[in-house]
């Protein structure tokens, strides 16, 4: 099915009412198709949805928030869950259906949706793309990672954690080292992926909240997730996939495979965690397919 864009709209989200902005979103027209729709859910969390612009290659188709800080209570799953399911409401697609695909902290809110609302109307599938099952293993996966990393940019990495400094330049060469190998490895990184990190730089709010001030230090509120634990309640198809060097290692994927009862995974040799961009043409095939209800063995030569 491919989209074609028309113009952009606005939706109330709940957080307008709690005294935060009022959120535009973009989306493609709805009224020239009659399917399921597919809602991307950006990782970060923060990170706005400019680097997923690939997608668009699946459908012929930023909210900022500067308050609340390090309010834990406020940035909870219950609160993007209420926001996703507005969106849906407001696009009135519970009659039509709708795929979740998240990518990275996109995929973690994905699958607890489908965890929490394993009947909710319209849901049809769930792509959980480089979202971890585990914090802890997640950070016990990026232990084997900066092992990989040259000894001085380990060591600086590790040196600056310790004294708490996530900010000075010294890291941020270091941590960019760690990005190159595990997050996206093209040189130069495509413009909207950079427009990511700027997102993130600029109102660090949410990341800081719910992850910590890096990809390797996670002491926000998601530390100690485990949400493997709940994943057998998932009942839609879903499809997995991380990339080889990716951040989000097997050992974190490992338990979505092994608990989700209708499941498939992909590991894309090529990429790290953005294979979107780092395998582009694999990746839409993958996810075409399974959209599509379409097996890998029926493909076209």
């Amino acid at each position: 099915m491919y989209v074609r864009y028309l113009e952009a709209g606005q939706a109330e989200f709940i957080a307008s009412r709690r005294g935060c902005l009022r959120c535009p979103r973009s989306w493609k027209s709805l009224e020239s198709t009659t399917g399921p729709v597919l809602i991307a859910l950006h990782g970060g969390p923060g990170a706005g949805h400019e680097y997923l612009s690939p997608l668009g290659d699946l459908y012929t188709g930023p909210w900022k928030i500067s308050t609340k800080n390090g309010d834990e209570g406020f940035w909870s799953f219950n609160l993007f869950i209420r926001e996703l399911d507005n969106l849906i409401d407001h696009l009135h697609l519970r009659g039509r259906g709708f795929y979740l695909l998240g990518q990275s902290w996109g995929g973690v809110l994905g699958a607890t949706y489908a965890m929490r609302h394993p009947d909710a109307p319209g849901l049809k599938k769930l792509v959980i793309a480089g979202g971890p099952a585990s914090i802890p293993l997640y950070l016990e996966g990026l232990k084997s990672l900066l092992a990989k990393l040259p000894a001085d940019i380990r060591e600086t990495l590790e040196d600056c954690d310790r004294r708490g400094d996530h900010h000075s330049e010294e890291f941020q060469k270091a941590a960019k080292v760690f990005g190159k190998n595990f997050v996206c490895s093209l040189d130069p990184l495509p413009e909207e992926v950079q427009a990511g990190y700027r997102n993130l730089k600029e109102d660090p709010t949410v990341y800081l909240t719910i992850q910590g001030p890096a990809e390797f230090v996670i002491v926000g509120s998601i530390r100690g997730w485990e949400g493997w634990k709940e994943a057998h309640k998932i009942k839609v198809e879903t499809l997995l996939l991380n990339g080889k060097n990716d951040e989000v290692t097997n050992l974190a994927m490992y338990p979505w495979f092994k608990t989700i009862p209708k499941v498939r995974w992909v590991t894309f040799e090529k990429a790290s965690h953005q294979a979107h961009w780092e395998d582009r043409e694999r990746y839409m095939q993958e996810v075409g397919d399974f959209l599509a209800s379409t097996d890998p063995h029926e493909r076209n030569p």
